[in-house]
């Protein structure tokens, strides 16, 4: 038998939460994933296998504006790219469920409020068990719990940094962090604080990925059924157009269909385009959905750079990704527009920094650096433009994408270096992460009430497929400068209360 109540493609963030909002539904559900689950084994802490050996990323080569191939940075996994995530989990701003004005152009609003999603943002800090202290970031939306866990404390390398330049007027805030840690029991704690939680696989499942959080407790229900190594190739409507009937897929060579009544689109903005636009038909020749012509376009990916700030002092912080600054979200004295947020990244080894270092540059200089280093991400709003798209060329994905409001980007990294100098700081190897880095992509489906100029409605439906939903970070109109896997999080859950009424 292989019809079914519901079918999610993919089991990342967006997919796993609705797998795991719906499980308790007793409806027939079943999960398709294309990859497997990643291994627990030592390569998941070993920097040599992570960035010399790219181990667990994809294989395939994408296509940018010039049609020349990369190879992203994407990993196709029970848990998506959560497996390999950071885990700082932020909820967006007020503010940027409104329109704003940047240096490079609008940011638009958003057709609900903040307060529409604040609920399911308490839900998602509930499920993916977040660590933080209310009232300390002086951008915190408002909300209507404590986080449910106390923030990891800063070792103390990281406390003097926090120290230093709270005295030169700035707001440092714990972050808000996804781990299965006992603060205040740390000897009977599964998070052992390591130096290999950001960008690694987490090796004993302490983080709270969407694998640990969704997937495995939706899976202990009869009703749900997860096939790994699954391929979804097509989406098959009726003659009518109106309804999707059958999902086609690859599993070891072989193709094979299941149905279902309900089918929820989750492989990531990118993959979660291309797949509709390479389902179309006769009554979609443009691509399935696509009747407004915007399926693919306003491909937004954030800003960012790493910026390794050497001084003389040396760093031995094992887990460093726990500090947060906030000061310059919406802009500054001597900026009317936003820059961005500040936060740390995981602990650099000379592994990760030769990444970014000329090849001339000796092994025993990058562990020199490495040993003295304290490393910053700084991340900016990049604005929706639909020239910014994801396409087909020949089969393949092509990522037509021109990078925007670089002005304010450039800006803040540029000041947050003047801030650290004053700090001590007097070496810094600053690098822009690259189009391979799809790490946060959003857009490509955006929601709206108007067919003509968005894909999906409030509930992310498809306007043209009446029981075909996307549910992942497509659906954004815009994404402010915080991380978006708790806001793909917390509309799932929105989604999926939605679901539950029209499910019966």
């Amino acid at each position: 038998m292989n019809h079914y109540d519901v079918i999610i493609i993919g089991a990342g963030a967006g997919g796993g939460t609705v797998a795991y909002s719906l499980a308790p539904t007793g409806k027939r559900i079943l999960i398709l994933e294309r990859g497997g689950y990643l291994p627990n084994e030592d390569d998941n802490w070993n920097p040599d296998a992570i960035f010399q050996g790219r181990k667990y990323q994809v294989e395939e080569k994408w296509l940018d504006r010039d049609n020349n191939s990369f190879r992203p940075q994407a990993f196709y996994n029970v848990g998506g790219n959560t497996k390999v995530y950071g885990a700082a989990l932020q909820r967006m701003r007020e503010a940027d469920f409104g329109e704003i004005k940047h240096q490079a152009g609008i940011s638009p609003a958003w057709e609900f409020s903040y307060q529409d999603l604040e609920p399911y943002y308490t839900r998602a800090e509930s499920i993916f068990k977040i660590h933080g202290n209310k009232g300390e970031d002086i951008t915190e939306p408002p909300m209507s719990a404590e986080y449910p866990f106390p923030a990891l404390p800063h070792e103390p390398r990281m406390q003097e940094v926090a120290d230093s330049l709270e005295r030169l007027g700035l707001h440092p805030h714990h972050l808000t962090l996804a781990v299965d840690r006992n603060v205040e029991d740390p000897e009977n704690s599964k998070c052992i604080r390591c130096a290999t939680c950001d960008p690694y696989p987490c090796k004993i499942d302490a983080k709270l990925d969407a694998q640990v959080a969704c997937i495995d407790p939706a899976t202990e229900y009869n009703n749900v059924e997860l096939k790994i190594n699954t391929v979804v190739t097509r989406l098959i409507t009726d003659d009518s157009g109106a309804r999707v009937t059958a999902v086609e897929v690859e599993i070891g060579g072989n193709q094979e269909q299941y149905t279902a009544d309900t089918f929820i689109l989750s492989c990531g903005s990118i993959n979660s385009a291309a797949l509709l636009l390479k389902s179309g038909n006769e009554r979609h020749p443009d691509g399935l959905a696509n009747s407004s012509g915007m399926v693919g376009r306003n491909l937004m990916l954030h800003n960012h750079s790493s910026i390794v700030a050497i001084a003389g002092k040396p760093n031995p912080t094992k887990f460093q990704k726990t500090l947060g600054f906030n000061d310059f979200y919406f802009g500054s004295p001597e900026h009317d527009y936003p820059l961005g947020q500040v936060q740390m990244t995981g602990k650099s080894k000379w592994n990760r920094l030769a990444l970014f270092a000329p090849d001339s540059v000796p092994q025993s200089t990058l562990e020199y650096m490495a040993e003295h280093a304290v490393d910053w991400w700084l991340t900016s709003e990049d604005l929706p433009e639909p020239d910014n798209r994801v396409t087909l060329k020949d089969g393949k994905i092509k990522v037509d994408f021109t990078r925007n409001n670089l002005k304010a980007h450039n800006d803040f990294v540029d000041m947050w270096q003047g801030y650290l100098r004053k700090a001590d700081f007097f070496m810094f190897m600053v690098a822009q992460v690259p189009l391979s880095a799809v790490w946060h992509q959003v857009g490509t489906c955006k929601f709206g009430s108007d067919p003509k100029t968005t894909v999906l409605d409030l509930n992310c439906r498809t306007h043209d497929v009446e029981n075909l939903y996307v549910v992942d970070a497509s659906f954004f109109p815009s994404m402010g400068a915080v991380n978006p896997t708790l806001t793909i999080v917390a509309n799932a859950l929105r989604v999926c209360d939605h679901l539950k009424d029209s499910l019966g």
